[in-house]
């Protein structure tokens, strides 16, 4: 163990501040926002220090925690990072003190509100640190409880009806899963420990069941098509905060459960329905792509968005090569930023015009000058206009892809003209033409973007531009750990 659990620092930190929350007075509202916001700052500046140590040149585990936690069973609180999680816990440690600030002026339930989103935050790390089954499990149904009662209490008009779907969608596919990892502790040496399992020389047939059972998990989560109808409903009904962090952080949980566990663990299995994975991926590529075109909500359409975006993280983690894979890891990050940001976005102008609809919106731009500009520039990083995020993902995505699966990545790049069409287009009905806007005083409801809403967007438009001209620093601490996992499945072929 490191002489300093930088690790266990960085994902309890949240915790704790949830707990010093609940011993807060009810009425102590201000206090209670500010803790919320310095346990999440705290966990931030943790995950930073994990930056700093990582050693870009290792493709292993760093920074390794393992503890028993269980003796009888094998199980331990064994946690650890690499160059696929470390952007993951970034992203995660990042965009949680942002939604906090999104939710300043929440006013219903501040306590419990802000001590679901710690714990969500928590459970969201753990996810991603996790290198023990069980301990995994634990966190990824952990996170599942705050978000559904983020969504169910803190949601808009059919937010409970959303928070059951969202909850019973994923709560099926991860009893699957449970199984599968049951069955995988017996046949695999009675141990949890994940970098034990790796190569534990599973027959080929029983690898398929085991990858099945994951897959169900994973594919609800990302979500895959047809597996995504839970996703629109629990966007869109979600509040702003919980629709950051469930585009910006927990449909990653579903690819990164695939590059992390599915494929690794499974290699026979994961070499055989990899080609699989790409072509769910170019489905959701061009199936949500033309869905988002006829949404009449601009929410839901950043909602479908997703879908479109996630296909193409599976179409470079079904390429298995490891330029694909590496784009796959950077475009989780991107559409993270990007998305989390669009979602942001639209949360400031429901709280202005109390409308998501298209068709009640035009001319925003003339009254909201420098929110419209935002709104724009975050939209061409989605779309992946070069200089901005997400070209340089989707880039390597599809060349990675093309050599192994040329159809398919041809195919793909049609997703980027869709994008182009549903955001440009949804752009230019609510911010440009003549103005039809609510009924009110528009001096003080079309205000433009204020200072805590810059200082929301700000840090987000800074990594968008960062990673669009200079992605290095993350490609060189991605890309050895994707190419130990390709050598490794490749390597434990039976």
């Amino acid at each position: 163990m490191n002489s300093i659990p930088l690790l266990t620092l960085t994902l309890f930190a949240p915790l704790a501040g949830a707990a010093l929350i609940a011993f807060t007075p009810k009425d102590a509202g201000k206090a209670v926002r500010l803790i919320a916001f310095a346990a999440s700052l705290g966990s931030f500046v943790g995950s930073i220090g994990v930056l700093l140590i990582f050693d870009s040149a290792e493709a292993g585990f760093q920074l390794v925690e393992k503890v028993n936690w269980i003796p009888s069973s094998g199980a331990s609180y064994h946690v650890g990072v690499d160059g696929i999680s470390l952007w993951m816990i970034l992203l995660t440690t990042f965009l949680t003190p942002i939604s906090i600030l999104a939710s300043w002026n929440v006013a219903k339930k501040v306590k419990a509100f802000h001590i679901v989103i710690l714990i969500l935050e928590t459970g969201m790390l753990g996810v991603f640190m996790a290198l023990d089954l069980l301990l995994f499990y634990v966190f990824w149904e952990g996170m599942l409880i705050p978000m559904y009662f983020m969504i169910g209490i803190w949601g808009y008009e059919r937010r409970i009806y959303a928070a059951v779907k969202f909850f019973v969608y994923t709560l099926a596919g991860s009893l699957v899963m449970l199984v599968a990892i049951a069955v995988l502790y017996f046949i695999g040496g009675r141990t949890f420990d994940l970098t034990e399992l790796y190569g534990a020389g599973i027959p080929a047939g029983t690898q398929y069941w085991l990858f099945a059972g994951f897959f169900a998990s994973f594919a609800i989560k990302v979500p895959i098509f047809p597996f995504h109808t839970w996703l629109p409903d629990a966007h869109t009904e979600a509040p702003t905060a919980g629709s950051v962090l469930l585009a910006g952080v927990l449909l990653k949980m579903g690819t990164y459960g695939f590059l992390r566990f599915s494929i690794p663990l499974f290699p026979d299995a994961g070499i055989r329905f990899a080609p699989w994975l790409a072509v769910l991926g170019v489905i959701g590529i061009i199936y949500g792509g033309v869905v988002s075109i006829v949404q009449r909500d601009l929410k839901r359409l950043v909602a479908y968005s997703s879908v479109s975006h996630l296909g193409f993280v599976l179409l470079g983690i079904g390429a298995l090569t490891v330029m694909g894979t590496t784009g796959s890891v950077l475009q989780m990050v991107n559409h993270g930023l990007s998305t989390g940001a669009l979602f942001l976005l639209v949360g400031m102008l429901y709280e202005r015009a109390h409308t998501r609809k298209i068709a009640d919106l035009s001319g925003v731009n003339r009254m909201m000058p420098v929110f419209g500009g935002i709104f724009l520039f975050v939209a061409l990083s989605s779309l992946g206009l070069p200089g901005l995020n997400g070209f340089v993902g989707e880039f390597l995505i599809l060349n990675g892809a093309f050599g192994p699966i040329p159809l398919l990545s041809i195919i793909g790049a049609f997703g980027i003209l869709l994008s182009a069409i549903y955001l440009l287009w949804a752009y230019e009905r609510v911010f440009t033409g003549e103005e039809r806007l609510p009924e009110g005083d528009r001096r003080s409801i079309w205000r433009d973007v204020g200072r805590r809403e810059m200082a929301l967007l700000a840090p987000l438009l800074v990594a968008i531009l960062f990673i669009g001209i200079y992605p290095k620093p993350l490609l060189e601490r991605i890309e050895p750990s994707v190419q130990r996992v390709i050598e490794s499945v490749q390597g434990n072929r039976r």
